[in-house]
């Protein structure tokens, strides 16, 4: 029997549970902007006039380290889904701007992402 792989928003839900958990002195500092998902238009609109934007990260943590101003990342599942061009163009501005911008194909990769950030050790743009 093939294992489906769990959808984006699985992943996402599960990595700010564990970053909760494992950073409980920063709870609730990996902060989720609400982009995507199916909305009454209504709501979809007013979100919209708001400054929701397409494409911008889902996650962002903004404590600087290594250099970096803060972290963004655009969850992935870790089979398939791709990259929008809005999205590589908010991660290539954010990077600009001296943020670290990535793209994570799934927890465990958000996860160890999130960990070299936090870390002793520096990360890689």
């Amino acid at each position: 029997m093939k294992v489906k792989a769990p959808t984006e928003d699985q992943d996402q839900a599960a990595l700010v549970k564990w970053f909760d958990l494992q950073y409980p002195a920063m709870r609730g500092r990996l902060a989720a902007t609400p982009n995507g998902g199916h909305r009454h238009k209504i709501t979809a609109a007013k979100l919209k006039a708001g400054g929701v934007r397409a494409g911008y990260p889902d996650l962002n943590l903004l404590t600087p380290r290594h250099g970096f101003a803060g972290l963004f990342i655009e969850m992935k599942r870790s089979k398939g889904g791709a990259l929008s061009a809005e999205q590589a163009d908010w991660l290539q501005w954010l990077s600009d701007q001296g943020f670290m911008a990535v793209v994570c194909k799934g927890f465990d990769a958000a996860q160890k992402t999130i960990q070299g950030y936090l870390g002793e050790a520096p990360c890689s743009r």
